[in-house]
């Protein structure tokens, strides 16, 4: 009895000079590990005289109170990490896809960037320097940045669409490195509907920059696709000017100028508010990050390449509206993780989503953004996302992860009016004609059921006559059928998932449009999509905004 006593005795003493408690939770390390020590001692007497009956009595309280201690390390961490989470969405993002003719530079271009801006470090520089060299390709080495797999080193050519991320003072870039290569068009369009921004690149080399711009050059075909996927914003960047055929002349730079803006102006783009036109070298990075030096190049007096990218406003996004985001890849890791782009909305760790088409109720574990985990992250943000409820071969590249109120429609028919490009050589236009529809991150084999009108382009109104085929130029409402679901929305809620085109044999044929809207001497054109209840109100909807000059109508169906 004699020894409980003492051990009480050391007890009320170390609750003493711990003000009152037994351990408190900001008592210092030596502090804890000493009474550690004298509760073992005492322990270890009092098996050998009374057994164990009180040893959970005397053990307990230091073994209460070390999870205390760790909790407060963790929540320190937490807070630590939402402060680096709330600083980086401070800073505005913006997604940037390098577009242009094949061997124009858009993976060196790419590449000098995220070395100018510190991405890359100087031995990793000297790595693929060497690499290049020994493959006899010593001009390649920047584009090894973005070029990472070996078939587009030996070759010299993108064929995915490359993704990286830089940062200025006031806005965070993804870079989205289009190929140039004619083959991998549906690679490009893959990459230019996840835009906000484009920097078309073209080579001013003699010779080159005319290849790309003739009929059937890579420059023409991407400028068209990246207005119509919705690319309102374009950098024109010339490049190779330190080329020993042009050596920042001027002439030249005039030459391509002169030359692109009226191709611009047909394509849609208003050269004056939403282009800009300026020289750089990618390969070794001149006007760039800085502008270019008065002794090389004495004629610019314009910004150099990363204040332009800064002075882009940033599109308007809606984080508070229904979810949305077009799924572009999966791949497991823990789970089943899905890569895509938000187009609206916002999603937070735990929420409850749908994957559509296939009505697959998830739950969301992870959000990385940059390869940084968030708790949140909203529209315009390219993120990858963990989620329970689902196995990774039961999604497709084109599903879309939703919100489970007001969720996107799927469907396997609708109603639209296109714009007929050119088609190929002796076809026409008709009931039958079958191509490949390119709509967000969907890629389907599709069929025109029916012609419904032929629209005068000059009047907006429908023509009288019965309208069988038609040929390159024309306006035709038509029916479009799908062999499996997809997801689709209106234009005027959801833009990038309302706009498609349609290609076949390698060739874009047509794309979606709404009307031509004349406005003193240029045409703009616009494209809106609105959803209808029936064929028949669809059809009375259409002649009144045919006859009102409103700009279009697309119908959806749910399966």
């Amino acid at each position: 009895m004699d020894i409980e006593a003492e051990i009480r005795a050391l007890q009320l003493d170390s609750a003493e000079d711990g003000n009152g408690m037994a351990i408190p939770e900001d008592a210092k390390p030596e502090e804890v590990e000493m009474t550690d020590k004298v509760e073992k001692v005492e322990m270890s007497d009092k098996v050998e005289e009374e057994g164990t009956k009180d040893e959970v009595d005397t053990k307990s309280q230091p073994a209460q109170d070390e999870p205390k201690v760790k909790d407060k390390e963790v929540a320190a961490l937490e807070d630590a990490e939402g402060t680096n989470e709330m600083e980086s969405q401070k800073k505005r993002h913006l997604n940037v896809v390098f577009i242009g003719h094949v061997d124009a530079g858009k993976s060196t271009t790419g590449g000098q960037i995220l070395f100018l801006s510190g991405q890359v470090d100087d031995r990793t520089i000297q790595k693929y320097e060497k690499e290049a060299k020994d493959k006899s390709r010593e001009s390649w080495y920047m584009a090894y940045i973005m070029d990472t797999n070996e078939e587009e080193r030996v070759k010299g050519k993108t064929v995915e669409v490359g993704r990286a991320h830089f940062e200025t003072e006031t806005t965070r870039f993804t870079i989205l490195d289009a190929p140039g290569h004619k083959s991998y068009v549906p690679n490009m369009i893959s990459g230019a509907s996840q835009a906000d921004v484009g920097v078309l690149v073209i080579s001013a080399r003699k010779g080159e920059f005319e290849t790309g711009y003739e009929r059937g050059g890579q420059t023409r075909e991407h400028v068209q696709l990246a207005k119509t996927l919705g690319v309102t914003k374009l950098l024109v960047v010339v490049n190779k000017m330190d080329d020993h055929t042009v050596n920042w002349s001027k002439e030249r730079y005039d030459e391509i100028e002169s030359k692109m803006i009226p191709f611009l102006r047909s394509s849609g783009y208003n050269v004056k508010k939403d282009v800009l036109f300026l020289p750089i070298s990618g390969l070794v990075g001149t006007n760039m990050k800085t502008r270019v030096d008065k002794s090389t190049c004495p004629w610019w007096n314009g910004p150099c390449l990363f204040e332009a990218l800064d002075s882009i406003e940033v599109p308007l996004r809606d984080p508070k509206g229904p979810f949305r985001m077009p799924i572009i890849d999966k791949f497991k890791d823990m789970g089943t993780v899905v890569m895509g782009k938000v187009e609206s909305g916002s999603i937070c760790e735990g929420d409850s989503l749908l994957v559509m088409p296939n009505k697959a109720q998830v739950k969301v574990i992870a959000v990385y953004c940059d390869e940084n985990k968030v708790r949140r992250a909203g529209p315009g943000e390219n993120l990858r996302v963990r989620l329970s409820g689902i196995e990774e071969e039961d999604i497709v590249a084109g599903f879309v992860l939703t919100s489970i109120v007001k969720a996107i429609p799927a469907v396997t028919e609708f109603t639209a009016q296109l714009q007929i490009l050119e088609l190929l050589e002796n076809a026409i236009f008709t009931a039958g004609y079958k191509a490949v529809l390119h709509i967000h991150s969907v890629v389907e084999e599709c069929e025109i059921v029916e012609l419904l009108q032929q629209i005068d382009p000059k009047t907006r109104k429908p023509m009288k006559k019965k309208v069988l085929f038609v040929k390159n130029g024309a306006v035709v409402v038509c029916r479009v059928q799908v062999n499996s679901l997809i997801c689709i929305e209106k234009f005027s809620d959801f833009p990038q998932l309302g706009r498609f085109t349609l290609r076949t044999e390698g060739k874009t044929v047509a794309y979606c449009l709404k009307d031509f809207v004349r406005r003193g001497k240029q045409i703009v054109v616009r494209l809106i999509l609105l959803c209808c209840i029936s064929e028949e109100e669809s059809s009375r909807l259409l002649l009144y905004m045919l006859h009102y000059g409103s700009i279009g109508l697309i119908v959806l169906r749910e399966s």
